[in-house]
């Protein structure tokens, strides 16, 4: 196995952390090691001071193990998460052909989604307490928190300018991002987890290449707070990017670009919502501002993408919602003119603080098709001929025009986007809502807010299922759930970060 120049110092330095952590009778070995790659020496710095005070080498995890032990120990582990995936992933499979669903070109994706939606009824995947991890070593309020798409990875943003990644599995500390002079109000993965982006009350948004923790690129161009941002993904029928030979040769010409591959992160846009009252769409590849919206007449605080990127809403503090069509999402040539107002959704009578679609993926291309097709179909005013789905399936296409929202008049709302209706009300809260998910399942929403409560909601009983209380010692700001694996975590104004476990 040939391996890179990183690779190598990073294995030669995690030897010599191990070697030294073995005593005197290794010193010799280390030594010697030390001797043919100097590296190891240069390596090693102090840790973050950010981190509750621990200090720790490059080569030694936040809890005193050196990496290469950690890494070790991690194989059993990662061995018998494999098994359990496989397990469910055999699971799915039978629940699926169970179901009878198939024909030879819709079968297989079908099956799968049916099996997905069993898997997701026989473990409920709703929090529970006590938590799993209580993360410290933010100096202020925590702000947002996202859960890493591929990876059993957390982030979280801070008043105090600064990002912190965290395993979630572990719950140790593995790195710091600076670069933002304000509070960080928003992070947002790309599909395919290759990049971050965080945006702040500095007017800058910054896009992180998560494979070297380096900014690559830095946006500006609103006036005030950014508050939300977005990536949208690209469509899975379309190519990510198919920009005219024009914009090509610009890029090229320019050294504006922001370096970053579109095509193999899915995503060739990214929103933003701002204090200046303004949504804008940027285009990742070269970094511009390609379509700017000023339909609300306050500040816009929060956004959401429809996991299939057909679909952006937007709210604030003029209380209304506002909903997108997102026609094309792969070309910048047509992007100003495909972004149109699809509704407007009223209910709410104070500030709107999180708007949030359902949190999965498209589990098929039937199901996104159909979604799609409805949607259509809706517009024109007539019918359009669906592929056939079980009853499972067709619940999840339905749950992608679910929208939930919650704002400072304590409540929670469900909407449906394809009727234009609010479809469920819940007032359990007693102080402002911070943060609303839609459970991947499509059967809940999950909620927290300043009365230091987490809460499961249900929505076919339109009552509150669950009710963590005291979920932080203060305020609870931000929720962040993966869309199949079971992890939820939690940032609040107490400085911490909690991993939630889940039944």
């Amino acid at each position: 196995m040939v391996l890179t120049d990183r690779q190598r110092a990073d294995l030669h330095t995690g030897i010599y952390a191990y070697l030294q952590s073995r005593g005197d009778a290794f010193t010799n070995v280390a030594e010697a090691l030390a001797k043919a790659d100097p590296s190891v020496l240069g390596n090693k710095k102090n840790g973050d001071s950010s981190t509750s005070g621990t200090s720790s080498s490059t080569s030694t995890s936040s809890s005193g193990i050196p990496i290469l032990e950690k890494k070790w120990t991690a194989v059993p582990r990662l061995q018998k998460k494999v098994l359990e995936l496989e397990r469910a992933l055999s699971q799915a499979a039978r629940s699926g052909g169970a179901a009878g669903v198939g024909n030879a070109a819709d079968g297989t994706a079908l099956g799968v989604a049916g099996g997905i939606a069993s898997a997701l009824g026989n473990r409920r995947m709703l929090p529970r307490g006590p938590c799993a991890h209580t993360l410290q070593g933010h100096s202020n309020t925590v702000s947002c928190v996202v859960v890493h798409p591929v990876f059993t990875v957390a982030c979280s943003g801070s008043d105090d300018a600064t990002i912190k990644i965290w395993d979630h599995e572990s719950g140790e500390y593995i790195k710091t991002l600076k670069g933002h002079t304000g509070t960080v109000h928003a992070l947002s993965f790309t599909s395919a987890g290759s990049h971050l982006a965080s945006s702040s009350s500095d007017l800058s948004i910054k896009l992180w290449d998560f494979k070297t923790y380096k900014c690559i690129r830095t946006l500006r161009g609103h006036d005030h707070t950014i508050s939300s941002i977005c990536f949208i993904p690209s469509p899975p029928s379309l190519p990510p990017t198919s920009t005219s030979s024009s914009t090509i040769a610009l890029s090229n010409s320019m050294t504006t670009g922001t370096g970053m591959d579109v095509s193999a992160a899915g995503s060739a846009f990214l929103v933003s919502a701002s204090r200046d009252k303004t949504v804008k769409v940027w285009e990742l590849e070269t970094g511009f501002c390609v379509n700017t919206v000023q339909d609300h007449t306050e500040w816009v605080r929060c956004l959401a993408v429809r996991m299939d990127g057909g679909l952006l809403a937007s709210s604030g503090s003029d209380f209304n919602i506002q909903v997108y069509k997102l026609k094309n999402t792969s070309s910048n040539a047509k992007m100003g003119e495909d972004m149109v107002k699809y509704c407007e959704l009223r209910g709410h009578e104070h500030v709107v603080e999180t708007v949030a679609f359902v949190s999965r993926k498209p589990q098929s291309s039937a199901i996104a098709a159909t979604a799609t097709a409805v949607s259509n179909a809706a517009d024109a005013g007539t019918s359009s001929t669906t592929p056939q789905l079980t009853a499972a399936a067709k619940k999840m296409a339905e749950a992608e025009n679910y929208l939930a929202s919650g704002g400072r008049d304590r409540t929670v709302r469900l909407w449906n986007v394809l009727s234009k209706e609010c479809i469920a009300h819940f007032a359990h809260h007693e102080n402002w809502v911070r943060s609303v998910l839609v459970h991947p399942s499509g059967n809940y929403v999950l909620s927290c807010g300043d009365d230091r409560t987490i809460r499961v909601l249900d929505i076919k009983s339109n009552r509150c299922l669950r009710t963590i209380e005291n979920a932080h010692q203060h305020f609870v700001t931000s929720l962040s759930m993966h869309y199949s694996l079971p992890i939820l975590v939690s940032g609040g104004v107490d400085q911490m970060v909690k991993c939630w476990l889940l039944d």
